[in-house]
C-alpha cells in the first residue's frame, strides 16, 4: 500500500483511530459522570478488590490472586528479586511463553518470547514488573464483557468480541515482507510486528496461511470481530457463574482463550488470559465497518453503568478513592506509560 492509501485507511476507518482522538466525546460524558459523583474517581468503586477498581494499570498478578486457579495458564510474577532466575522460572514454564508488564493497558510490553535469550532482552528492557505466562493454544480468543450492578441477582455479558490474528497467505511469488505490504491491515501494523528480517525475506508456497502475529491485540493487527450474538442464555449463565466465583467484581473484560464458544459455555477448556476492570472497553465496537455512532452510543452506556455500580458500590461502604490520592496515582500512572513509550 502506498501512504496516500495508508492514511485514507486511518482517516476513513475509524477503528484505526489513535485513543486519545475516538475518546474526546467519552472523556466528556467522564466529565459530566464525575460532577454527577463528585468524584473524578468514582470509578474506583467499581470493583473494590482492584487497585482503582481496575483502572490506571492495576496489578494484573493481584487480579489473578482472586480468579480460581484451574481458569489460569501458569503464571509467575517476575520482580526485581526474581530477575537472576530467569532461566529456571522460564523452564518451568517452557518456551514459547508470552511476558507482558503487570501494570500494564491496551496491550502494551506483551510479547511472545520464543527463547532465553529473547527473555533476557526483554527483561532488560523492561523497568517494571512483568509476567510469564504460558502460551495457551487453544483456536479461539475471545473478549466477554460482563457487568453486574449490585442490586442485581445476575449479571449480564454486554459485548464478545472474536480475534482473528493478523495473517497473510503466501503466492509463491511475493516475500513475506511484500505480503505484509500488499495486505490492508497488515500494513498498517508492519512495523509492530515481532518478525525477524531473516524471516520477512522468505517465500511462502502459495496458499500457505501464515499468522504474523499470535498476541491478539488491536494495536498489532487483530482484527476484532462481533460475536456479541454468542451471549445467548447459556453463555450468560456461564460467565455470571464465573464472575460471581471472583470477590466484588461487578465490571469488566475476560480475555480467554478456549477451545470452541460451546465449551466455554459449559465452562470447560478454556484459560483467562487477563481480567480487565474500569479501563475495560467493549470492544466488539472495533469490528471493521462498525457504526461510529452506534459505537458512540454502546461506550456511553457502558461508562454509565460504571458510575451507576460505582455510586451503589458506595452506598453499600466502598468508598471513592480521595482526590489528592487519586491524583498521585494518576501522575505515577502516566509518567510511568510516557516511560514505557
Amino acid at each position: 500500500m502506498t501512504k496516500w492509501q495508508k492514511w485514507k485507511m486511518r482517516v476513513f476507518h475509524w477503528e484505526f483511530w489513535p485513543f486519545w482522538f475516538f475518546y474526546l466525546p467519552v472523556f466528556v460524558w467522564y466529565a459530566i459522570l464525575s460532577l454527577r459523583e463528585r468524584s473524578f474517581f468514582y470509578f474506583s468503586a467499581a470493583n473494590p478488590n482492584m487497585d482503582m477498581g481496575g483502572m490506571m494499570g492495576a496489578s494484573k498478578s493481584q487480579i489473578f490472586n482472586d480468579i480460581p486457579h484451574q481458569y489460569l495458564p501458569e503464571t509467575i510474577l517476575i520482580t526485581a528479586e526474581k530477575r537472576d532466575t530467569l532461566d529456571q522460572l522460564s523452564a518451568e514454564i517452557g518456551f514459547p511463553l508470552v511476558a507482558k508488564p503487570d501494570a500494564g493497558e491496551r496491550g502494551r510490553g506483551v510479547e511472545k518470547i520464543n527463547s532465553l535469550n529473547e527473555l533476557m532482552q526483554y527483561a532488560s528492557d523492561m523497568p517494571y514488573n512483568f509476567l510469564l505466562q504460558e502460551m495457551v493454544w487453544y483456536p479461539v480468543e475471545l473478549g466477554v464483557f460482563y457487568v453486574r450492578h449490585p442490586s442485581w441477582q445476575n449479571g449480564s455479558v454486554t459485548s464478545v468480541v472474536r480475534k482473528d490474528f493478523l495473517k497473510v497467505v503466501g503466492d509463491g511469488v511475493h516475500t513475506l515482507s511484500q505480503l505484509l505490504n500488499l495486505n490492508e491491515r497488515a500494513s498498517l501494523q508492519f512495523d509492530k510486528t515481532s518478525l525477524s528480517d531473516q524471516e520477512l525475506t522468505v517465500v511462502p508456497i502459495k496458499g500457505r496461511e501464515i499468522i504474523v502475529e499470535h498476541i491478539g491485540n488491536h494495536r498489532r493487527g487483530t482484527a476484532f470481530l462481533d460475536a456479541t450474538a454468542e451471549a445467548d442464555a447459556a453463555l450468560t449463565e456461564a460467565i455470571d457463574t464465573l464472575s460471581k466465583q471472583i470477590p466484588n467484581f461487578f465490571y469488566g473484560r475476560f480475555d480467554l482463550k478456549c477451545a470452541s464458544i460451546d465449551d466455554l459455555r459449559n465452562l470447560k477448556n478454556f484459560k483467562i488470559l487477563e481480567l480487565n476492570g474500569a479501563a475495560s472497553e467493549p470492544a466488539h465496537i472495533y469490528q471493521p465497518g462498525f457504526s461510529l455512532f452506534k459505537a458512540y452510543r454502546i461506550v456511553f452506556w457502558h461508562h454509565l453503568m460504571l458510575a451507576n455500580i460505582s455510586r451503589a458500590n458506595r452506598r453499600n461502604g466502598f468508598s471513592y478513592l480521595s482526590h489528592r490520592e487519586g491524583m498521585k496515582r494518576a501522575r505515577a500512572f502516566f509518567a510511568k506509560q510516557k516511560t514505557a513509550n
